[in-house]
């Protein structure tokens, strides 16, 4: 993967969080694929498939005072093809979460096609080994 490939993407996953944080729901929106089939799993919700829906789920959990602050550390990208994904951690008050990202070319510009964020076991960014699997549930 070329260094700009992985800059670009990476800086993409970076602009999701800044406009989550802002809660620009114009920002978050224009970054998604509009041609390119998407889907977002947010944690503890079902599986969202569709642009309309994936959108009004942003447009209403941004518009929730009560949602929680996010910020990302931790992202590494992987491309394969024309598409690439990233995995990064969230953290919001009280919780650290494990984010993929999966982005998709559309008329040669990178897009997010797919989010799914969840809870994670420990929190430790830097260890690679999987938990014990007896904690998994």
């Amino acid at each position: 993967m070329s260094r700009a490939t992985e800059a670009e993407v990476l800086a993409l996953n970076a602009a999701f969080y800044r406009a989550f944080a802002r809660r620009d729901f114009d920002a978050v929106e224009a970054l998604w694929a509009r041609d390119l089939p998407v889907a977002c799993i947010h944690p503890g919700w079902a599986p969202l498939r569709g642009r309309d829906r994936v959108m009004a789920s942003f447009r209403a959990v941004l518009a929730n005072p009560r949602s929680p602050e996010i910020t990302e550390s931790a992202a590494t990208v992987h491309l394969v093809g024309e598409s690439a994904f990233v995995i990064c951690y969230e953290s919001i008050p009280g919780a650290k979460l494990v984010a993929t990202n999966v982005f998709g070319r559309e008329d040669g510009t990178w897009k997010l096609v797919h989010h799914h964020a969840g809870p994670v076991a420990g929190d430790d960014e830097e260890k690679d080994a999987p938990p014990d699997p007896g904690t998994l549930n």
